[in-house]
């Protein structure tokens, strides 16, 4: 009974976060200078007369007033229309399912990579200490501040534009339809859009891997193992490794609404053909559907993220179930 009191609170909070994120998204929307109508116009916004203008937005609802307009598209969502998307001339829900693929090839392995390499340099650096320790604290700290845009857009100019060792934008070829691009051109454009957003999410897992890992190895039963003759191999295997772990595991999990961040600021220098380009196309052209879907869908990823995080725990550490 008490698990399933536990599952039906959290499956309420999930469900007032998601309704919070989508009316703070609206609101933010509305009270944008950017005029969809203008923005879906463009150059013809010239020859519209009011007249086409008042038709275009009863159209879309953009006569009623905004609590309206916010009601009929929860109420469409709960039936499961997305909207449509006047950014690309095509239902959200096709948009979305477009470009989620290359968002998660992108994003997913990112956070995979980024926490692989950040808990190994954070268990190098406790573990070695000196200057082993100096050298990736210090990568660290200038990893953390430096702009993910600004990293990307180095690593463009360096390596495609001066080396030509990488493509410069685009998930393939140009001109070149997706069905016939091949697995290794894909790899080639991916390499650079995933080196940026791997070494963005690399240095608070490693800091705080390294603070955790060097507490346990300062501990009082690290003390005795070593003094009954334990290796430092042993000492980091069987005490070390677990209890760093938890730390890495709840910033890896917090780390995923900052990666879907850096994920946007690259898939634009990139031009990858993902959500977060497709986000910033909405927010610029007042597409409040597609960035409403968009943001629920973050919002849902990474409040998820944080309850696997709490099932995780019990499987690393038992002592969290009591």
């Amino acid at each position: 009974m008490d698990l399933q009191l536990t599952a039906a609170v959290r499956l309420i909070r999930q469900v007032l976060l998601l309704a919070t994120v989508a009316l703070a998204v609206f609101l933010l929307m509305k009270t944008s200078p950017v005029d969809p109508i203008d923005a879906y116009l463009g150059p013809a916004i010239a020859t519209v007369g009011p007249e086409q203008r008042a038709q275009i937005a009863a159209a879309w609802g953009f006569d009623q007033p905004a609590h309206v307009q916010f009601l009929a598209w929860a109420g469409h969502v709960l039936r499961g229309d997305l909207g449509f998307s006047t950014t690309y001339h095509a239902p959200v829900a096709q948009v979305m399912g477009d470009r989620i693929g290359a968002s998660l090839a992108l994003t997913g392995l990112a956070w995979l990579l980024s926490g692989l390499l950040g808990f190994a340099l954070g268990v190098i650096a406790a573990v070695r200490g000196g200057w082993i320790d100096r050298v990736i604290r210090l990568y660290c700290y200038v990893l953390a501040s430096t702009p993910t845009f600004w990293f990307a857009m180095i690593l463009l100019m360096v390596f495609s534009v001066t080396l030509g060792w990488t493509p410069i934008c685009c998930s393939g070829p140009i001109g070149v339809p997706p069905d016939q691009v091949s697995f290794v051109q894909r790899l080639q454009h991916l390499i650079l859009p995933l080196t940026a957003l791997t070494l963005f999410g690399v240095a608070q897992i490693a800091l705080h891997t390294r603070v955790k890992l060097i507490e346990v190895l300062q501990s009082d039963y690290v003390l005795l193992a070593r003094a009954q003759g334990a290796s430092a191999l042993d000492i980091v295997w069987h005490h070390g490794l677990r209890n760093a772990a938890l730390p890495a595991l709840t910033v890896m999990m917090a780390s995923i609404g900052e990666l879907f961040g850096g994920a946007i600021l690259a898939e634009q220098v990139f031009a990858w053909p993902g959500l977060g380009r497709a986000s910033v196309e909405a927010g610029m052209k007042g597409d409040v559907p597609l960035l409403l879907a968009i943001a629920v869908l973050t919002a849902l990823v990474v409040s998820s993220a944080n309850m696997l995080a709490d099932w995780l725990y019990q499987l690393v550490d038992p002592r969290v179930r009591q």
